[in-house]
């Protein structure tokens, strides 16, 4: 197999370039090539073995010698010019030469007439009515000539005697005509070929899928002309093994599958698959880009009638379905955003309702008592406590409107950021004094501690007023009598980060995951003590997220719960988060370092409360 495969590289290096495009016509060439140089290298064999049995050959022996060879110059004639039609000539010349030479010398007539029969059919290859006519002109006058020069006594051939010359024109006469139907037939054929061939072209050329044809290993043979247009790339990139290439490296399993299940069976077999195209114009078309495409992949059979013949060859027909694949992913987009709006609906009304209806409650009902002579307390005192549940009811609700309202506006992307440049401990120190008795009414201690020099910030202030609060406000809510609260702040890079640690009941790993979800509470129950509607760390979330920044959460049961959030110095150079919210990092909680006596002297600590 190596050795034939050899041999059939070394005959197509002898075609020459200007042919290689033309199938069939580099078909012709190699074919002439290779029956030529097996002509003349078997004489050239045979010539010592001629020598061993015969001797020393005479002049004609030597002169047939040559005849014979030279088709050897007619193939370097060929390789060099590619006139095929010339080449041809050649040959017929030495073919009618050597049997001239074969007659004249006073060899056999048979060989004789045998070479002069063979003359037509050397221009059978080259498809030329005149070659195969002029070849057998040419045989007919060199048969006429050796027989009249033989009646004359010029020469002595075996012409003149016997019924030769009633064998030999009537022979090329019919030689010429054979050849002459051969070519004919071979023409026709062709026609034939080239009239489906454009028959499919025009098919090919109408529709804007590409067309392929393939082998069983997935080698491209044939790509239609309309690749240009489909994948931005020349047909000749995809010849071969480069559409192999060009196909995503995780979609090419599935792309040979795909071939070699077409070539074993008689069904249609389809496939989806990433093509790697060329899209834009000029420097833009250096960009690659991917495209899914839908590979419908069939074989044609080369003999159906043999049913032990294993086809492998596969036409393979590949559309562009990019835009169906965008469409359906923007559906699934769309069907993901409304379930997941739906759910947050479900969840709004089953967490607020109870949020809402609770002070409304309270506020109506101390409302109805104060305001009915017959049941309104005479005590000052006891109007007074009254008066103090609908204020603390009313500003609970206000509270839990305000929560909705800003979540609201994070996630419709209404939340309008005015950045801005301030300094950052000033409103620690702001927002510490607003909690401040909430931390007093729980026994926790408040500490604040940051450096003495920080450089001013640029961001919406109203934004980091309302993270501070929220994150001091959980972390006194669920730190019991007796603990603490620190504030951190430190620098980093670009970047500052705000820390707030408490000593309080920490968050359960399972519930870690859902950090920071619209309405989730951890260890939410009936018969939770603490009260709120889970939106307060969603707030967070949201507004770190537009100032393109991160939160990273440190918690263990029973250990506290320290929540970092890493602000850009400059909320302007980064852009904000794509989902409109940042990325929580869950980390186990460390060993504590929220005792001001383990603050270094760098860092001014302050008891609040």
């Amino acid at each position: 197999m190596s050795f034939a495969f050899s041999i059939e590289k070394q005959i197509a290096s002898l075609v020459h370039p200007s042919v290689l495009p033309r199938q069939a016509e580099r078909l012709r060439h190699e074919t002439f090539i290779l029956r030529r140089l097996a002509s003349s290298v078997t004489v050239m064999c045979l010539a010592p073995l001629f020598l061993a049995i015969y001797g020393a050959p005479v002049v004609w022996h030597a002169l047939v010698f040559v005849w014979c060879i030279v088709p050897i110059g007619a193939v370097l004639f060929l390789s060099r010019s590619g006139d095929l039609l010339l080449a041809q000539a050649i040959c017929i010349v030495s073919f009618v030469g050597a049997a001239t030479t074969i007659a004249a010398g006073g060899g056999p007539w048979e060989a004789a007439l045998v070479w002069l029969v063979l003359a037509p059919f050397e221009g059978v290859l080259s498809q030329n009515f005149r070659l195969v006519l002029s070849a057998g002109v040419l045989s007919a006058l060199a048969a006429l000539g050796l027989t009249i020069a033989d009646r004359n006594g010029i020469i002595h051939t075996g012409f003149a005697t016997g019924h030769a010359p009633l064998l030999v024109l009537p022979a090329i006469i019919y030689a010429t005509l054979a050849a002459h139907g051969l070519v004919s037939f071979q023409i026709g054929r062709e026609k034939s070929a080239r009239l489906r061939t454009d028959h499919y072209r025009a098919v090919y050329d109408t529709l804007d899928d590409l067309i392929i044809h393939q082998d069983r290993n997935g080698v491209a043979e044939f790509i239609s002309p309309n690749c240009l247009a489909f994948c931005g790339l020349p047909a000749a990139d995809l010849m071969g093994r480069g559409l192999f290439e060009h196909i995503h490296v995780a979609d090419r399993p599935a792309f040979l599958k795909a071939i070699s299940d077409a070539a074993a069976g008689p069904h249609t077999i389809a496939a989806t698959l990433r093509l790697r195209a060329l899209t834009g114009q000029g420097k833009a078309a250096q960009e690659p880009s991917f495209r899914w495409v839908e590979l419908r992949a069939r074989r044609f059979a080369i003999d159906s009638e043999e049913t032990n013949a294993r086809p492998d060859r596969v036409v393979s027909i590949l559309r562009d379905i990019t835009q169906f694949k965008q469409r359906e992913q923007a559906y699934e987009t769309a069907r993901a955003t409304a379930e997941e709006a739906n759910a947050w609906k479900d969840k709004f009304l089953a967490n607020v309702s109870h949020e809402l209806r609770t002070p409304l409650n309270a506020i109506i009902g101390f409302s109805e008592i104060l305001a009915d002579q017959d049941l309104s307390p005479q005590e000052t005192a006891k109007q007074r406590e009254y008066a103090a549940i609908i204020q603390k009811s009313g500003q609970h609700l206000l509270a839990v409107v305000n929560s909705i309202l800003d979540m609201s506006k994070i996630q419709s992307g209404a939340f309008d950021l005015r950045p801005e440049p301030f300094a950052l401990p000033p409103l620690i120190d702001l927002s510490c004094d607003m909690v401040k008795l909430k931390a007093t009414e729980g026994g926790v201690e408040l500490v604040r501690a940051y450096p003495e020099k920080i450089d001013d910030i640029v961001g919406d202030k109203r934004a980091y007023k309302q993270i501070l609060l929220n994150l001091l406000s959980n972390a006194i809510k669920f730190t019991p009598r007796g603990g603490r609260v620190t504030v951190k702040l430190r620098p980093d890079g670009n970047h500052i980060v705000v820390s707030v640690a408490d000593t309080g009941i920490g968050i359960a790993p399972n519930d870690l995951v859902n950090l920071g979800c619209p309405f989730f509470q951890a260890g939410a129950s009936y018969d939770r003590p603490y009260e709120g509607t889970g939106l307060g760390l969603s707030v967070v979330r949201g507004l770190v997220g537009l100032h393109g920044g991160t939160i990273a959460i440190e918690s263990e049961l029973n250990q506290g719960t320290c929540v970092s959030v890493r602000l850009p110095l400059d909320c302007r150079r980064l852009p904000a988060s794509k989902t409109g919210t940042a990325k929580i990092e869950t980390l186990p909680r460390r060993s504590r370092s929220d005792d001001p006596r383990l603050f270094s002297n760098e860092m001014m600590v302050k008891k609040i409360a």
